[in-house]
């Protein structure tokens, strides 16, 4: 008795600073190398977070995962990873410039909504034909259909922007338009999200339209009420400001049924963008969340990751296949034919519709929304990981 309540009162916060030592370092060490290979630091560090799991560390060595990340530690960088998640989800909607519409207003509404349509359909027959393999039980089909329909529009627009500056894209013709047309894409995915979040509280058809109704009313407010009023009294200055407007923005979302990361995102994108008090003050934040808090992150979702599940599974395997030839036929096919019909030169079209068909981190954070909710379970999981690292990793090439 004695022991069980010594090993009750141990203290979690030297296996928490282990852990998070270990994973961090290891996610900077993945960013390395994957540059070295011609890839996006983010694969990289996607891929170490999967690899910390039972992938690779706890099948090799279980007691070594046990020792390293044990439940009471997991739970706490869980923590630490959505705090940095929520953080970089309002450097996301701060980085969303909406004036990349101008100019291009036709290839950004064809290509941008393209994009989300035809993965949308597409996914939705797709998951229609995996639902008697991988939806858990009580899930219905319009519930997991709409969510997989989600999962492969999203296109991921902070790790697009950092691809396309490593690539030395960023300022050419190609690079704005994949900029304004994955900004709406985001946007409109985010929305849908939104429904998929109230779809899934299951609370009858009220309950989804009162939950679509306020999250409407909460975006209205911040557009028309916020914005207006941050742009002539000037935006939050300083960090722990900035920080407690995110926090009341993420709050109010959650409060609405909506998951918090919405609100974070809404929040960055009505903060002015030449309001260089707020400027010097996200990138402070973004110094220490995006390199130190957020490959926490990873590692939550790696440990949910577990190619075991699909093992030997032929079938599992092939509807992996599957999924990752829909996710890229949808973005990129959809992306190329679009820009033809907006009237882009043939290489441009292809180099659009391959930038569209990124998803990196944004789709972890679908994803990990859907798990849970418990639309999907953790085998869809893990097949819908592999696909945004490989839909990622192609990006990058």
């Amino acid at each position: 008795m004695v022991a069980l309540a010594l090993g009750a009162l141990r203290d979690p916060l030297p296996g928490v600073l282990i852990a998070a030592t270990v994973v961090v370092l290891a996610c900077r060490a993945g960013a390395a190398v994957m540059r070295r290979l011609g890839q996006t630091a983010v694969v990289g560090e996607i891929a170490v977070g999967i690899l910390l799991g039972p992938t690779l560390l706890g099948w090799l060595w279980p007691a070594g995962e046990r020792w390293l990340l044990p439940g009471e530690v997991v739970a706490y960088l869980g923590l630490l990873g959505n705090l940095g998640l929520v953080l970089f989800m309002f450097l996301v909607g701060l980085e969303l410039d909406l004036g990349l519409l101008r100019g291009s207003g036709r290839a950004v509404a064809l290509v941008s909504q393209a994009t989300v349509a035809v993965p949308l359909g597409l996914g939705a027959l797709l998951a229609l034909g995996m639902y008697a393999s991988f939806a858990p039980a009580g899930v219905g089909r319009a519930q997991f259909a709409l969510f997989v329909a989600v999962a492969l529009s999203v296109t991921a627009f902070p790790v697009l922007a950092r691809i396309l500056t490593e690539e030395g894209l960023y300022a050419t013709a190609v690079g704005a338009l994949a900029m304004a047309c994955a900004a709406v894409a985001d946007v409109v995915a985010w929305c849908l999200l939104v429904v998929v979040v109230a779809v899934a509280a299951d609370g009858g058809a009220g309950r989804v339209l009162l939950t679509v109704a306020a999250a409407g009313a909460f975006l209205a407010a911040m557009w028309w009420g916020v914005r207006p009023l941050l742009a002539r009294w000037g935006a939050p200055g300083g960090v722990a400001a900035l920080f407690a407007g995110i926090c009341l923005a993420a709050c109010a979302t959650d409060a609405i049924g909506v998951h918090a990361l919405f609100g974070a995102f809404l929040f960055g994108a009505v903060v002015p963008r030449d309001a260089e008090p707020a400027r010097r003050a996200a990138e402070r934040m973004r110094e220490f969340a995006v390199p130190v808090l957020l490959p926490l992150f990873f590692v939550g979702s790696g440990l949910r990751t577990d190619i075991a599940l699909l093992g030997a599974d032929v079938a599992g395997w092939l509807w992996a296949v599957a999924a990752l030839a829909v996710a890229v036929a949808a973005k990129w096919g959809a992306g190329t034919g679009a820009a033809l019909m907006a009237g882009r030169p043939v290489r441009e079209a292809v180099t659009l519709g391959a930038l569209m068909n990124c998803r990196g981190v944004t789709e972890l954070v679908v994803l990990n929304i859907g798990l849970g909710l418990g639309v999907i379970g953790p085998r869809l999981f893990t097949v819908l990981v592999l696909m945004a690292l490989t839909t990622t990793a192609l990006t990058a090439r």
